[in-house]
């Protein structure tokens, strides 16, 4: 990184805000990596991640605020406070207990909120699911899954009579109230709510391009198709992507 801050004309004009979205898109990539189970590229996309904390850590150096082994640092000395259980004499027996401790010491660290460490800037699905988690962790919960489903069926009835009164805003509010507690319903059945619409993403992506592949290869036109031709199709992708 040194050579090719000094060297490289792409590095040498590389800030902290001109990489952001490098790192979001590469933090992504891996993600796919790991939901497509590709060990390999796994590790080719961690390589990657490495990079991009080496360069901020290396721009950080040049501006004298900080350096790589502030990083390495700064995150022992974290890990140390935020694990009491392990490195002190708290006790946590259970994954709930962890997290609990976890919010309780953020708090003393000066955080006004517990919700205060869910970032501002991640995706919605996301960052309803870290509220959720945060808001859980201070026992602001529900008692068992079923609760939740039930909420699950309310939130959907009451947007169903906002579209029926056509009221656009509300219908609006009602759906998000209905993804909301779908991915509240999902935390209690331990199903992670962004892996599963991505897995649920690249089934669609799949069946959909075996459909145009099946539907060229007879010589016609899928725009020409009514719903019922194409269905046939659809049906026998799903026998081949589950």
């Amino acid at each position: 990184m040194d050579e090719l801050r000094e060297k490289c004309p792409w590095d040498k004009k590389q800030t902290m805000e001109s990489l952001r979205h490098l790192t979001i898109e590469e933090t992504y990539e891996l993600g796919d990596a790991i939901l497509d189970n590709d060990l390999n590229e796994i590790k080719k996309e961690l390589g990657d991640l490495l990079l991009h904390i080496v360069f901020y850590s290396k721009i950080g150096a040049e501006s004298e605020d900080f350096e790589i082994l502030d990083v390495i640092k700064g995150i022992n000395e974290k890990l140390i406070s935020r694990h009491p259980h392990v490195f002190g004499d708290v006790v946590a027996e259970t994954e709930e207990q962890v997290a609990k401790n976890w919010e309780k010491l953020k708090l003393k660290e000066g955080k006004d909120s517990i919700l205060e460490g869910v970032p501002k800037s991640l995706p919605a699905l996301v960052k309803a699911s870290r509220i959720q988690d945060k808001a859980a962790s201070a026992g602001f919960d529900w008692d068992n899954s079923e609760q939740v489903f039930e909420k699950v069926k309310e939130e959907i009835r009451e947007l169903h009579d906002e579209v029926l009164q056509s009221d656009q805003t509300r219908m609006e509010a009602e759906f998000g109230d209905v993804i909301f507690s779908l991915i509240n319903y999902a935390r209690f059945i331990n199903v992670d709510p962004e892996s599963a619409l991505e897995r649920t993403n690249k089934k669609f992506i799949k069946r959909f391009q075996f459909l145009e592949k099946e539907i060229k290869k007879e010589g016609k036109d899928l725009h020409d198709l009514s719903l019922e031709q194409m269905d046939v199709y659809w049906d026998r992708s799903k026998t081949i992507f589950k």
